[in-house]
């Protein structure tokens, strides 16, 4: 049974949907970097149509209720916590479907800081069902580039679930994980699969350049984008990426928790 009356009280009253974290004037940057066609904010896609910062506005409107007024530029952001419901919803449906077929999965976050739980909870109930979670490529060395300039990472998995931590003198495997929204891991890791003979992921589960990176290359990706990254959302709108749900991404980590369990019983996957 549903709950949806439940999961968008829960989604309003923690701040995941309503007005969230994310101000206009942040996502109106990066609507106009993206139309600028700037790699940090395409982060993998490569749009196809003529997406200027008016038809972004339109189409973030559409996939997640934020204001359609191009001259609304500051305040917050609004995300309609029904669009994020449906979202939802398709996502745990495309969870339900790799799990009843067996399939391979590969997750990964750019955010783990905040959505490391989530793709655990998901990457340890789909190995309970027989699928296979992926961790191809791991310790492989990641040149990403950032507005510091060239930062070398390596490649790891925790929990099931794909992150990059950036190399110094700690040893590997303890260096904490790093925010990246580079497409690079993903491609990787994809690579990596590929040579090893095993095959491609059915799905990919993540965000950022993770979800990007792997739609781009003709994977199949859902994942989670707030309203300032546009990427995602035009990947969906090209099909190039399958579900997105919109949501604020920054917020405490435990509060993504029961976003695992809606999903795993909307799979039925549910224990």
């Amino acid at each position: 049974m549903r709950h949806v009356g439940g999961i968008r009280g829960y989604l309003l009253g923690v701040g995941l949907a309503g007005v969230v974290g994310t101000g206009r004037d942040k996502s109106l940057r990066r609507y106009r970097g993206f139309a600028a066609r700037d790699p940090r904010v395409l982060i993998g896609v490569d749009p196809q149509g003529d997406w200027g910062v008016g038809e972004l506005v339109g189409l973030m409107a559409e996939k997640c209720g934020v204001s359609d007024d191009p001259l609304c530029v500051s305040g917050q952001d609004v995300i309609d916590p029904e669009r994020t419901v449906a979202a939802l919803d398709a996502f745990g449906e495309r969870v339900g479907a790799v799990a009843q077929r067996g399939g391979r999965v590969l997750l990964g976050t750019g955010h783990p800081d905040r959505l490391l739980g989530f793709y655990a909870g998901l990457a340890d109930a789909l190995s309970t069902v027989g699928c296979t979670v992926l961790t191809p490529a791991q310790g492989h060395c990641v040149d990403i580039t950032t507005r510091f300039g060239l930062r070398t990472c390596n490649l790891d998995y925790v929990g099931g679930v794909g992150v990059v931590r950036e190399c110094g003198s700690e040893r590997a495997g303890c260096a904490t994980p790093v925010h990246s929204h580079s497409p690079l891991p993903v491609r990787v890791a994809l690579g990596a699969a590929a040579e090893a003979g095993g095959g491609l992921p059915d799905l990919v589960i993540g965000d950022h350049g993770w979800v990007c990176g792997a739609g781009q290359l003709g994977v199949e990706a859902i994942g989670l984008a707030d309203t300032d990254d546009p990427a995602p959302f035009v990947g969906e709108a090209e099909g190039v990426v399958s579900v997105v749900v919109p949501l604020d991404d920054g917020a405490r980590s435990d509060y993504y928790l029961p976003l695992t369990r809606y999903v795993l019983n909307r799979a039925c996957l549910s224990q």
